[in-house]
């Protein structure tokens, strides 16, 4: 008899693999109640999980940050993500590969509840990576949109912290949901400078120069390292800064860089063509190959092959 939970991806909740369908979490859990979680995502290739070390240790960062005691070591988190994706190899499809999900809360010590502090709650997954829905992100390049709602200062929260506490970013989204529902916001910081988007990091290309928003005011990616590392590995002149939009309007090249997409080139900033509307740009071009070859794999030929 064959039994259907085998054709359910597994996931980790609290020490425990099971089938996602029986992965719960507690409704008096703080991370669902408030927010008061973080996470972090990183994305295989060929089944590997590309930098997981990088990841974790970002993670604990989080973790510190917002003083949540996981009760796991870095090494037991690594090693628990690799089983996680382990024991979901045999539902990947050929030439697919994963997006990676660690999440740590609070857990469910609700003030004035019974029984006191319960601990964290501690959930890895994996997912698909949407190689289908955004392959033409690679063929015609991303569209880009700055909306009303500004970025939340660091002097508020700090953005190097992956936390839960999405809905800045979330609300961001919306706005340009019914007049460029394909578009990715770029959010601004309370001062007018660029910041950065979902779970991504902008990059603009001046006269053959890259610059990228402040780490101050950006949750600084770990595929945003790689790009800047590349930039000095292939002699491209990289730098942080204050960028206007005026900066991303007169650029001759743009991309972003994300966990899921690595590096992907922008066609157009605020409904305007960067540079002449070609993408990839040479500079551009010339940090993807140096991409593929840092993680080993065609990522793009990844994508474009679902169109």
């Amino acid at each position: 008899m064959n039994d259907p939970l085998l054709n359910e991806r597994m996931a980790y909740v609290n020490g425990e693999y099971v089938p996602e369908s029986r992965a719960t979490v507690s409704i008096s859990d703080r991370g669902f109640i408030f927010g008061d979680a973080v996470f972090d995502t990183a994305r295989t290739f060929g089944g590997k999980i590309y930098r997981l070390q990088e990841h974790v240790d970002r993670l604990f960062r989080s973790l510190r940050y917002v003083q949540i005691d996981p009760g796991l070591s870095t090494a037991e988190f690594c090693a628990i993500s690799e089983q996680v994706v382990e024991r979901n190899l045999h539902l990947l499809g050929p030439g697919d590969d994963y997006w990676v999900f660690l999440r740590v809360t609070r857990g469910p010590n609700y003030p004035d509840s019974p029984g006191g502090d319960a601990g964290a709650t501690v959930i890895a997954t994996c997912v698909p990576l949407p190689l289908a829905k955004r392959a033409p992100l690679f063929r015609d390049g991303i569209d880009v949109v700055v909306p009303s709602t500004r970025r939340t200062p660091p002097e508020s929260l700090n953005p190097a912290a992956k936390t839960h506490n999405y809905l800045n970013l979330i609300v961001a989204g919306l706005e340009n949901q019914k007049t460029s529902p394909d578009a990715w916001p770029v959010l601004l910081d309370t001062r007018g400078f660029l910041t950065e988007g979902s779970g991504s990091n902008i990059f603009l290309v001046h006269d053959g120069k890259v610059r990228t928003p402040k780490a101050q005011y950006v949750l600084a990616g770990v595929s945003r390292a790689v790009t800047m590392d590349l930039c000095r590995a292939q002699g491209i002149e990289i730098a942080e800064d204050d960028l206007a939009p005026y900066d991303a309007a007169t650029a001759d090249e743009a991309f972003i860089t994300s966990t899921s997409l690595c590096l992907c080139p922008l066609r157009s900033f605020n409904g305007r063509a960067i540079g002449n509307g070609t993408v990839p740009g040479p500079v551009t071009a010339k940090l993807i190959a140096a991409y593929k070859a840092e993680v080993g794999a065609d990522y793009v030929a990844q994508y474009l092959q679902h169109l």
